[in-house]
């Protein structure tokens, strides 16, 4: 069943630009994302983001060198989360409430 979660998840998605790489099986992930968007909008950061798929790699059992604290990453690690960022914000716009 699709839901408005889903629809807002694809908004969300089709925003991230096309040479931004998006993980595969990412659904749960664009789900969070759109949840984000439902509850920061505009307002959502680059440590909302990285919380987001810190939960949803551990969530798939994952491990990674970045999942640690936002402020433990380098800048340049930081900067990864800013087209997903930019994307929630774009979704979040006048068309959602």
């Amino acid at each position: 069943m699709t839901t408005y979660l889903d629809q807002l998840a694809e908004r969300v998605r089709l925003a991230v630009p096309a040479e931004v790489g998006i993980p595969d099986a990412s659904d749960d992930l664009f789900r969070l994302y759109a949840l984000l968007a439902r509850v920061k909008g505009e307002s959502v950061t680059r440590r909302d983001v990285h919380d987001a798929w810190v939960a949803w790699m551990q969530a798939k059992g994952e491990r990674h060198e970045s999942m640690v604290s936002f402020d433990d990453l380098a800048p340049d690690i930081q900067a990864e989360d800013e087209p997903f960022v930019q994307a929630i914000r774009t979704a979040s716009g006048p068309d959602e409430s």
